[in-house]
């Protein structure tokens, strides 16, 4: 699958969302990544945020707070974005291993300052915030109405060739 880094931002405007409100535990035995696709974010508890809404129907990129996939360490967590086309999320910090598991699927996990974050959400003010990722060049270019605001990013050279990669799988077949 060709993953896109970018596009229409859904905002999550909460610190410890943890990977039980990404994706319940009660769909963890489906059999393919593809039978999570309805339930994500389904028990998120976040004013104004509509789990079965156009708004996260739109989006492939998701920003929030800090501490982003706490919780259990599962990769159904980062799958069930992957199969509703979220390849990119953008937060102030995340648990360890849901970070990770987003490299190793080849998806982006984009952490900003607190301050970057802030202006982000404040963004949306403007209107729908559209989101353009330039891996190569780690920077991140967010739109809404007339303004525009620019944010460079820090990535490991492994992360970063495991994402151009697709993943960890694809990255270990070209080169094992």
């Amino acid at each position: 699958m060709q993953k896109k880094f970018g596009g229409s931002a859904l905002f999550l405007d909460r610190s410890d969302i943890n990977t039980d409100e990404i994706i319940p535990a009660k769909y963890l035995t489906e059999v393919t990544k593809e039978a999570l696709t309805p339930y994500i974010l389904e028990d998120l508890k976040l004013d104004g945020f509509d789990p079965k809404g156009q708004v996260l129907k739109d989006a492939t990129v998701v920003v929030t707070r800090e501490n982003f996939g706490c919780g259990s360490s599962r990769e159904h967590a980062p799958w069930v974005f992957e199969v509703n086309d979220v390849h990119t999320i953008i937060a102030e910090s995340y648990a360890r291993i849901f970070r990770q598991n987003m490299f190793n699927c080849g998806m982006l996990a984009i952490e900003l300052p607190k301050a970057d974050i802030d202006a982000l959400m404040k963004l949306q003010e403007q209107g729908t915030v559209t989101v353009k990722v330039d891996l190569d060049a780690q920077q991140v270019i967010a739109k809404a109405g007339e303004e525009a605001q620019q944010f460079t990013f820090e990535i490991s050279q492994f992360d970063k060739a495991l994402v151009k990669a697709g993943g960890w799988v694809e990255f270990a077949d070209a080169r094992y």
